[in-house]
């Protein structure tokens, strides 16, 4: 296990909920653990070590009977508990009591499933707009970005690469300037106020205009920015599950309260389009890792919601994903 007892204590997804039916079986990988994810025939989601204790086989290659995980290599049966209660070479014999695989928490919450590898002291971050029917919801993702998580987070918190690397959509290069901005760094995360952007095309009328974003971070790696304007609100809630130290993977959901007549499938286009730019520069990064020292890379204002950023995740003692 790795040793960032806050990473390990948090939340990530792992799935959509609507692709493990009941009976199905998932293989996933959180923070350098191998998991296997499964649901009962009550609806329960269980997050287990991809381990059979016996021989050391992947359970996500065996399958569900009778409420039972099988293991694909000598049958051993392993009930929602995690407890081995069939030894199919042995039927009358009692499995032993260590004969136990190692169980993790796992919760379902705005269509994710969500697992910890620890004892997590906090519910999954909230996401303001979901309860709120007047927002449609549209997932985006899984984006798969060989980098770390860190790095991931904060080039979605970052507003001044949007005239480079979205021009034309989301910026524009002979108006790249960004006002100053306010930060607020507590032990609760980030808000940053009032970043204004300008935007060629903010709302499809072809007309551009100045656009003010207020992001805000709710745990180490889950992200949240809003912008508002005309009562029309767009938010997109960002969540990254660090697979590896320079290997992540990203989940979306964007909710929006207007243009409803617009298909799902093209604003998940529009997006898919946005993060595709981002990925080729964020992998690019060096080093890979994001560091936490504020001299080993230069800072200007525009940079404020980053240096935040980095001093609270160094304040947490992240270690994973970080330099």
């Amino acid at each position: 296990m790795i040793r960032d007892p806050v990473l390990v204590n948090d939340w990530f997804v792992v799935a959509r909920s609507s692709d493990l039916p009941v009976g199905g079986i998932l293989r996933a990988r959180v923070l350098g653990e191998d998991l296997v994810v499964w649901r009962s025939r009550s609806g329960a989601v269980m997050a287990w070590q991809d381990l059979c204790i016996h021989r050391g086989a992947r359970l996500s290659l065996g399958w569900v009977s009778d409420d039972k995980l099988v293991c694909p290599y000598h049958g051993w049966e392993y009930d929602t508990s995690g407890r081995c209660v069939r030894i199919p070479a042995h039927p009358d014999q009692k499995p032993p009591e260590k004969a136990r695989v190692r169980v993790y928490k796992a919760v379902e919450r705005y269509g994710y499933i969500w697992v910890s590898l620890g004892n997590p002291s906090r519910e999954v971050p909230r996401f303001p707009e979901w309860s709120d029917p007047s927002f449609r919801k549209i997932y985006c993702g899984p984006y798969r970005i060989k980098s770390s998580g860190p790095r991931a987070i904060e080039n979605f918190l970052d507003v001044a690469h949007f005239p480079f690397v979205h021009a034309g959509i989301l910026g524009d290069p002979s108006k790249p300037e960004i006002p100053d901005y306010e930060v607020i760094k507590s032990e609760e995360g980030i808000i940053a106020k009032d970043i204004r952007v300008w935007q060629p095309n903010p709302d499809g009328t072809g007309v551009g205009k100045w656009e003010t974003y207020t992001y805000m971070v709710l745990r180490p790696l889950v992200a949240y920015f809003t912008k508002e304007s005309d009562g029309k609100r767009f938010s997109i809630f960002y969540t990254v599950t660090p697979v590896e130290q320079t290997e992540s993977v990203g989940w979306m959901i964007i909710a929006m309260n207007y243009a409803h007549e617009i298909p799902d499938d093209e604003i998940r286009r529009f997006q898919d389009k946005i993060v595709s730019q981002d990925i080729p520069v964020v992998e690019s990064q060096r080093p890979e890792l994001l560091p936490l020292d504020l001299q080993a890379e230069l800072h200007l204002r525009s940079d404020r919601v980053s240096i935040a950023y980095r001093m609270w995740l160094r304040e947490l003692g992240i270690t994973f994903g970080t330099a």
